[in-house]
């Protein structure tokens, strides 16, 4: 049994229909310059892997754990970015065998200034974009006189833009109240309730660190209200069920598509052409489950690079997903394993090392139709201390998704997924 522990919340609130990322911003340099520069706008991250296939590959082996957990029914909805952010900020101040375990989950060498620059012009970029409705915003919220170690602050404070601001966890509804307003604050209100008071306790809490994100992306071929009609949706189980479907049909807009013998895979931009949805449907006869239980990032990195532009009719169902999950027990099984135990090293975060995860909790929205797509994301990292052919003429595409479906918002230039969701019942 555990005796007394000293719980940190390390949480991320993040909210985006779609989030990207980006460059590093060099000071000399204008936008102009960059664009044109021979140089790689999205370097490598060290000697594992880019910042782009870290997170993609956390995607799919997260994906897989979710849909696959029998406690979760019907559709699917949750952000990769925001869970991999918020354990890599834990990352940060972990040590040892813990950090050796994280480094395998993520991807990505610690202390890694790439990637720790990565994160910053992030942040960067996505305060000053213009062509989207997006923001991000990141706070620490420690105990009043709990101290931890500067040079973790400073690296929180220096790449993700997170500073400090004590609140009094001896009140527990009070504290909640602070945290949480803030997030809705950054959030335009998608995310409520991300600490319930429940979650702190009044001598043992010490620590809660935020991250929030909100996007909202406006299709670059939007959807007429006019031509959304009741249509047929087949459901897993063969039964059929009447749901507002979105059309562009006779249309001479292009679309970028592919498709293999199990699938047909479609492209929508978002106004402002660096972010997209990708819809990943599978050809009649073809089970959903197969899809998701095989693919990988490699391979979603090669359908995305046959896309070519095609004339399309799209049928796409209307839908608003709202999901939460508890995602510890997923980490583990991935490999996350000492993270979670008593003896975790996370010294780099206090000086000492009896913290220890104690729970990942994860809260997701989305809603899409005619004008775009509005998404939302949460992630909660619970820390304890315990006491102890190209010339072929392209034919029309017929692209109707009329029954199950997986989707993802992405970053175009590095690939990067965002959000990933599977649509079951678009009228749940």
């Amino acid at each position: 049994m555990k005796t007394k522990i000293l719980i940190v919340i390390l949480s991320a609130a993040i909210i985006i229909g779609s989030v990207v990322v980006i460059p590093i911003l060099m000071d000399e340099e204008t936008t102009e310059e960059k664009k044109s520069s021979d140089e790689p706008i999205y370097p490598s991250l060290g000697n594992i892997t880019s910042f782009d296939d870290a997170v993609n590959h956390l995607a799919f082996n997260m994906f897989r754990k979710i849909v696959n957990d029998p406690q979760n029914s019907g559709n699917c909805f949750y952000s990769p970015y925001s869970i991999f952010t918020a354990l890599a900020m834990c990352y940060e101040g972990a040590e040892g065998n813990t950090a050796v375990e994280m480094k395998n989950v993520l991807g990505i060498e610690q202390d890694n200034e790439s990637f720790q620059n990565y994160m910053k012009a992030l942040y960067e970029y996505l305060n000053i974009n213009e062509e989207y409705n997006i923001s991000t915003a990141n706070a620490l919220w420690p105990d009043v006189g709990f101290n931890l170690l500067q040079e973790f602050t400073d690296t929180i404070e220096t790449y993700y833009g997170g500073k400090a601001t004590e609140v009094e966890y001896g009140d527990p509804t009070e504290a909640a109240e602070i945290i949480n307003t803030w997030v809705e604050e950054q959030t335009n209100n998608l995310i409520k309730d991300l600490v319930p008071p429940s979650a702190i306790d009044p001598i043992w809490t010490k620590l809660i660190l935020t991250n929030a994100i909100y996007f909202k992306g406006v299709w670059q071929i939007q959807f007429d209200e006019e031509n959304t009609t009741e249509r047929e949706f087949i459901l897993p189980d063969g039964s059929t069920k009447q749901v507002e479907t979105m059309k562009l049909v006779d249309t001479e807009d292009e679309f970028n598509y592919t498709e293999t013998d199990d699938l047909q895979i479609l492209e929508l931009p978002y106004s402002g052409g660096d972010i997209s949805m990708i819809i990943i449907l599978p050809k009649d006869g073809v089970e959903i489950d197969d899809i998701i239980n095989s693919i990988t990032k490699e391979e979603y990195k090669e359908r995305i690079d046959e896309l070519t532009s095609n004339e399309a009719d799209i049928y796409l169902p209307k839908y608003k997903v709202e999901t939460s999950y508890g995602i510890g027990d997923y980490l583990i099984d991935l490999g996350m394993i000492d993270a979670f135990a008593a003896d975790a090293d996370f010294s780099g975060i206090t000086g000492t090392r009896d913290l220890f995860i104690d729970k990942v909790l994860h809260k997701a929205f989305v809603e899409v139709n005619e004008e775009g797509t509005e998404a939302a994301a949460a992630t909660a990292v619970i820390m304890a201390l315990n006491a102890a052919d190209p010339n072929q003429e392209p034919s029309r595409i017929i692209f109707d998704c009329n029954h199950p479906f997986i989707f993802t918002i992405h970053h175009k230039e590095t690939g990067t997924i965002l959000f990933m969701g599977e649509v079951m019942n678009p009228a749940e």
